[in-house]
């Protein structure tokens, strides 16, 4: 299946980085990892985004953006929200690249020393 027919174009608008007014903006890695430490997330959500004590996993394979923003905008749950004022959209868009860029690990068959 298909992401547009999975979540909707609305959802492949904020995975691309598509802007209200048609323009577009392409998402910085390495930008979202700077603002991913900067604003705290790795306090809870670990340096990978893979979770912890504190905060779920959010990497590999985070939530639908849509989704993803909609969370952190307007969480009500332990993790408090960020509104734009603290966190810009540009930001928190670069944060969602940077959770996409992080790969799977090795899958533990392919470890020699967790074979033996």
């Amino acid at each position: 299946m298909g992401f547009v027919r999975a979540f909707g174009p609305a959802a492949l608008a904020a995975g691309l980085g598509l802007l209200p007014g048609g323009g577009a903006f392409a998402a910085s890695a390495e930008k979202g990892k700077a603002a991913y430490v900067q604003h705290g997330c790795w306090q809870c959500h670990g340096f990978q985004g893979q979770g912890g004590v504190a905060g779920k996993a959010l990497a590999p394979d985070p939530i639908a953006a849509e989704a993803f923003t909609a969370f952190v905008r307007g969480s009500n749950g332990p993790m408090p929200p960020y509104p734009e004022k603290i966190l810009s959209n540009d930001d928190l868009a670069d944060i969602y690249a940077y959770l996409q860029s992080i790969p799977k690990p090795a899958d533990h068959k392919s470890i020699p020393l967790l074979n033996q």
